[in-house]
């Protein structure tokens, strides 16, 4: 299934993305015991945040990874991990620190990609040459159609070996960062773009309606046996028909 919605305030906003979370949540709490869900950083972080704030039900059997992380310690205001840490522990909701599967920074950056790709197949269950499949990775886009740390024209977009790589050359800064690849991301059961601002109209005015012209990395998220599902503010699709 590919859908997308079209959002006139951040409240409803809220309301959909909740909506969207607890039922893939409670679909796969009763297919196979955990929600296996992939977060995103930057504006994401403050709506994911509100959303499971607000009461989401089935916290205690959510297992929470990161889409791609910046590669800094999590006390440093880049990282994702940090972000999330901040606003949902501590009290703040059911969630627990040892329910977040996040990257070892005292590795080096190599080392650091295959040590998360380990930490995602053992938390799968999964051994080598096996595709994990996330219930939900809720991604977002930049101006500049990229996704996860999957930036244009970068080589790592023709990576179909490994599941999670890393990036030392990041034209968004911080430059070094870890990132799922696309054969990772296209196995999940579900993609889900939140995308929102008018930094990203022209580019959802070219990708939305699909167009035959590849051009940006976000139009290579194509889930194989999974729903992909865009939901946009009104400022993202101001140009859209």
């Amino acid at each position: 299934m590919n859908s997308f919605t079209i959002i006139e305030s951040k409240d409803e906003l809220v309301t959909k993305l909740k909506k969207e979370i607890e039922k893939r949540a409670e679909n796969a709490i009763q297919d196979h015991g955990e929600f296996r869900v992939g977060l995103s950083g930057g504006s994401l972080v403050q709506y994911v945040s509100d959303v499971i704030r607000s009461s989401v039900i089935g916290l205690t059997n959510w297992k929470i990874f990161f889409c791609d992380e910046r590669f800094v310690e999590e006390s440093e205001r880049n990282s994702t991990y940090g972000c999330y840490k901040r606003a949902l522990l501590d009290g703040q909701t059911n969630l627990n620190e040892e329910q977040f599967i996040k990257i070892d920074t005292k590795l080096s950056l190599d080392d650091c990609a295959r040590d998360y790709e380990t930490r995602i197949l053992r938390a799968f269950n999964c051994s080598d040459g096996q595709m994990p499949k996330f219930d939900l990775l809720i991604l977002g886009m930049g101006p500049d159609g990229h996704t996860c740390s999957l930036f244009p024209e970068h080589i790592l977009l023709e990576e179909r070996r490994r599941l999670i790589a890393a990036i030392d050359d990041s034209p968004k800064p911080p430059s070094e960062r870890i990132t799922m690849t696309l054969p990772l991301i296209n196995n999940a059961s579900c993609c889900l773009f939140v995308i929102t601002g008018e930094s990203k109209a022209t580019t959802i005015e070219q990708i939305i309606p699909k167009s035959a012209d590849i051009r940006y990395p976000v139009q290579l998220v194509k889930p194989v046996k999974g729903d992909l599902l865009w939901i946009l503010d009104a400022d993202a699709a101001k140009f859209l028909k």
